[in-house]
């Protein structure tokens, strides 16, 4: 069992704790063999599955209570248990919350009525459509058009690298309406998969299978209606989303690095050299040292950007910046760690710290690379200087 002594840190409520106990035991007893041969029909069954079960709740606001809010703390804690358990689990969990993101902070009530209680329940996936060819963290030079026509906006361009693309339901896109330069002529819409003109041009494959794809716009009319907030503001709901998804994307980090320290523990405790267990090395002793102080440090920087949201913090892009390199950067090294105390079993395909070491590299690209995350921090900092706090 993973170490959660880390619920009893003030960041957390008693309904945090008991949400991490429920669904480390749902998890521990549905997701114990996860078939990833067929991916798509893996996420498929997947995000049926969190939804019928009711985790996919907390993926999006209920669209009957006009206060309700995304707890990103609850978020977090369901990212980190169900990495620890199936990559993929956790991969059908999060795209459910970042492809609604939108509709659940921006919505209007039509929007939310329409997608949110199928999204909720896990009988309509969705998709976050924003990076292109030319514009990866670069959000501001989007290129995808969308053009007024009456009653309609009529989309051209092309989205790549969309996780969920070729299997979601309903796709958040973010095109230029041209109302200003730059970041202050985007919008946001909702084009459902069957929209004319919305093709998937290609299926793209990674080392950690999951579904992707590229999607080719070519004269794809969607009714005005379909616009998420007001012409012009696209940049800044896609930033909001991010706000609110980025601390998940490290929290999940933090359940692949609990699991390879986990499953190093067991190892190095069994494991045999030189007549004693593994773990007598002092060498050995000082990596799993390393890897648990990585892992706290982590959580700190997770569930602090997370608790600001939660405690009405209007923006979070420092912290979430700082939780999302910090625990990446730091997941891929624990990761790595336990790789080669595993030896040659570390990187047997289809053993868990092989499958570990695939899934973790992702997370340090999508939704804002590394060293973007650097320029995010680093911005910052010089702006909170220069305001004297």
């Amino acid at each position: 069992m993973s170490d959660r002594s880390y619920l009893d840190w003030p960041f957390f409520e008693p309904h945090h704790g008991d949400l991490a106990v429920r669904v480390d035991e749902w998890a521990s007893e549905m997701l114990a063999v996860v078939d990833d041969e067929d991916t798509d029909c893996t996420c498929r069954a997947l995000v049926g599955v969190l939804g019928g079960a009711g985790w996919l709740n907390l993926t999006a606001v209920a669209p009957d209570k006009d206060d309700a809010v995304l707890d990103v703390r609850s978020l977090c804690i369901m990212r980190e248990t169900l990495a620890r358990h199936s990559g993929l689990a956790d991969f059908a969990f999060a795209m459910q919350g970042l492809g609604t993101g939108a509709i659940s902070l921006f919505g209007t009530e039509a929007q939310k009525d329409e997608w949110l209680p199928r999204t909720r329940a896990g009988k309509a996936i969705a998709a976050f459509a924003l990076t292109e060819p030319k514009s990866g963290s670069d959000v501001a030079n989007i290129e995808l058009a969308a053009r007024r026509d009456g009653d309609l906006y009529v989309l051209d361009g092309e989205k790549t690298w969309i996780s969920n693309g070729g299997i979601a339901d309903v796709y958040t896109v973010f095109a230029r309406t041209g109302e200003a330069p730059g970041a202050k002529g985007l919008s946001a819409f909702i084009v459902p998969a069957e929209t004319p003109g919305l093709e998937i041009a290609e299926r793209l494959e990674t080392v950690a299978p999951h579904p992707l794809a590229r999607l080719a716009f070519e004269e794809c009319r969607v009714p005005a209606s379909a616009m998420i907030g007001k012409p012009g503001e696209g940049f800044r709901i896609a930033m909001s989303v991010l706000d609110v998804f980025r601390p998940t994307v490290a929290a999940a980090a933090l359940g692949f690095a609990r699991r390879a320290l986990d499953e190093t523990v067991s190892r190095v405790q069994a494991r045999r050299l030189f007549d004693a267990p593994l773990f007598d090395l002092q060498m050995v002793q000082g990596h799993v040292a390393d890897m648990a102080l990585d892992i706290d440090a982590a959580a700190l920087l997770v569930y602090r950007a997370a608790w600001l949201k939660d405690s009405g913090a209007a923006r979070i892009s420092r912290e979430a910046a700082m939780a999302k390199l910090f625990s990446t950067d730091r997941a891929q090294q624990v990761i790595d760690k336990a790789v080669q105390l595993h030896g040659g079993d570390g990187v047997r395909r289809g053993h868990v710290m092989e499958s570990l070491y695939r899934e973790i590299r992702a997370l340090r690209i999508y939704e804002g690379a590394s060293d973007v995350q650097k320029v995010i921090i680093a911005r910052q900092t010089l702006a909170n200087a220069a305001q004297g706090g």
